[in-house]
């Protein structure tokens, strides 16, 4: 179980820095996700590979990296998470950098209810 629940969040580690980066440069390639996320090129090769295989993203001629439909929906979905945490997190006195790794470290784990509750406080106090 824990197994599959480190792989789920590699999966999302991998889908939203793949996202991010194609935002900033508008392609993704392999050593720009090893550089994004700190690891080495062969883990970038191996979890690609399981990201193939299940559907997420597939592989140029030219070998860039592009986001599949089912790939990009949690690829968003967790990039939402993470934004949304940043920014509440900085509008209640978090230092930016320590906003972005607490996001990263909560994004996975905050359950749909909770994050929809914390969306809905947000937008609450926005109106005030």
């Amino acid at each position: 179980m824990k197994s599959d629940i480190k792989s789920e969040k590699t999966t999302e580690d991998y889908l939203e820095a793949m996202l991010m980066i194609q935002k900033k440069n508008g392609y993704v390639r392999s050593i720009d996700v090893a550089q994004h996320l700190g690891v080495t090129k062969p883990s970038v090769t191996y979890t690609t590979k399981r990201l193939k295989e299940k559907g997420y993203i597939i592989m140029d001629k030219d070998n860039f990296i592009i986001i599949t439909d089912s790939g990009m929906r949690i690829a968003e979905k967790i990039l939402n998470r993470h934004n949304t945490l940043t920014d509440f997190f900085v509008s209640i006195g978090v230092p930016e950098e320590i906003a972005k790794e607490d996001a990263c470290l909560i994004e996975h784990d905050i359950s749909p209810e909770t994050f929809d509750a914390l969306v809905s406080y947000i937008k609450k106090n926005e109106e005030k």
